[in-house]
């Protein structure tokens, strides 16, 4: 048994408690989608880039001495785009429109992260089982 159905289960219980997202991911940290409900855009292409925005933002961590990575905010014309550790193997990444309250994002985004890193990695310590 998989930890997917828990996660997207996740995923859609942030998205009611977050309206004004238009998409949220969980991807492995290699960039592969574990669960998604991400509307328009596309997971295959969303994880891979949250992949490659997660290694460069390691090496900046890593580089200015600011510890283990946390979260990655991205402001864009058209709302944002924020990425949350979700344990050691999972991230994810949420996709918001402009008006959204970035606090309640964050508070959001940290608690379902937390919420989708006990899922997975209990899912990889227990694969026989699931969480």
């Amino acid at each position: 048994m998989t930890a997917e159905p828990y996660v997207l289960g996740e995923l859609r219980r942030l998205r009611a408690r977050v309206p004004q997202l238009t998409g949220a991911l969980a991807a492995s940290v290699d960039g592969l989608v574990l669960a998604q409900d991400t509307g328009d855009a596309e997971p295959e292409g969303v994880a891979a880039l949250t992949a490659a925005a997660l290694g460069v933002a390691l090496r900046l961590t890593d580089a200015t001495g600011r510890g283990a990575f946390r979260e990655l905010l991205v402001r864009g014309e058209h709302g944002y785009v924020a990425t949350y550790a979700a344990g050691g193997a999972a991230v994810l990444t949420l996709l918001a429109e402009p008006r959204v309250n970035v606090g309640r994002l964050h508070l959001e985004g940290r608690r379902s992260g937390a919420r989708i890193a006990e899922l997975v990695d209990g899912a990889l310590e227990r694969p026989d089982l699931g969480p």
